[in-house]
């Protein structure tokens, strides 16, 4: 009898609460579930169980030896379970949460792509600046810019978030082309409505200097696109995703301004709850974003 065999029976005698009902449930002999017992007791050199001709209680160190076991049977049935799911074809709907921007512009083409793979899995994708509960808002996967603190949370690190700076080439034809960061305060900057640095901007300069100017414009907003757009428009100078704004500067509609700054980057994870059993379509998932955004 292997030791496995003998905890698994241990623990059965124990939630069962007799020899003989978990002889009934293990179909077999109430002898051969006592012989059980007593090779685990002889391995260990203790005793697991006291019984009484009405009653059996655990023991201390039967109590301590039932918790273990039962956290070592569980890990065996989950690597039993993830085996077979490793050879599971991912398949179902996938509940994922990303920031409008980045899930827009950066997130979808990666999504099809995985779908083109797998094409028994569907997405449904929800896209909010807001800080994002996995778990109450029933999201299987994700994208976090900024720091993760939730302790039931596991945070994969992406690529850094780059945001850069970019105008109209007639809104720049007008007002001119900022030398210096200290500019831009000269400058009417498009900024985002809900963020709590709207009023100031941090750059990071080409040797690694850090500087923070305050800034103001004519136009807010709540999304990117709408920045823009109302860039495109003339209306002054726009702090968005690299991203966002990569067909606008290859066009022309868009010039980069200071090109050798940017927004401070801003860390970006990919979060998921601590599931002990993580499905074939969420795993497959997970390898996959991070193959394409990992570091």
């Amino acid at each position: 009898m292997d030791k496995l065999a003998n905890m698994a029976m241990f623990v059965r005698v124990v939630e069962l609460g007799s020899f003989s009902a978990a002889a009934e449930v293990s179909e077999v002999s109430a002898t051969m579930v006592a012989k059980h017992i007593r090779m685990a007791e002889e391995r260990l050199g203790a005793r697991l169980l006291h019984r009484t001709t009405r009653r059996q209680h655990l023991t201390e160190v039967g109590t301590l030896y039932y918790e273990r076991c039962k956290q070592v049977l569980a890990e065996v049935a989950l690597a039993e379970s993830s085996a077979s799911e490793l050879q599971a074809t991912p398949r179902g709907q996938l509940r994922i949460v990303a920031p409008v921007s980045f899930g827009s512009h950066s997130l979808v083409p990666v999504l099809t792509e995985f779908m083109a793979l797998y094409p028994e899995v569907t997405v449904d994708l929800t896209l909010s600046n807001g800080k994002p509960d996995l778990i109450h808002e029933g999201y299987e996967l994700g994208i976090v810019i900024g720091t993760v603190d939730d302790p039931n949370l596991v945070a994969r690190p992406l690529c850094s978030y780059r945001r850069v700076l970019a105008a109209s080439p007639a809104y720049l034809e007008r007002y001119g082309q900022p030398k210096h960061p200290e500019e831009l305060q000269q400058h009417s900057c498009l900024g985002l409505s809900y963020w709590r640095h709207h009023d100031s901007w941090h750059l990071l300069g080409p040797d690694g200097e850090r500087f923070k100017v305050a800034v103001q414009g004519r136009f807010k907003a709540n999304g990117g696109d709408a920045l823009r757009i109302a860039a495109i428009g003339g209306v002054g100078i726009v702090l968005q995703p690299e991203t966002l704004l990569t067909e606008d500067l290859h066009a022309g509609r868009l010039v980069p301004v200071l090109p050798d700054w940017s927004y401070i980057p801003s860390p970006v994870s990919l979060v998921y709850a601590q599931d002990r059993r993580p499905t074939a379509k969420l795993r497959h998932m997970i390898d996959f974003l991070i193959e394409r955004f990992g570091r």
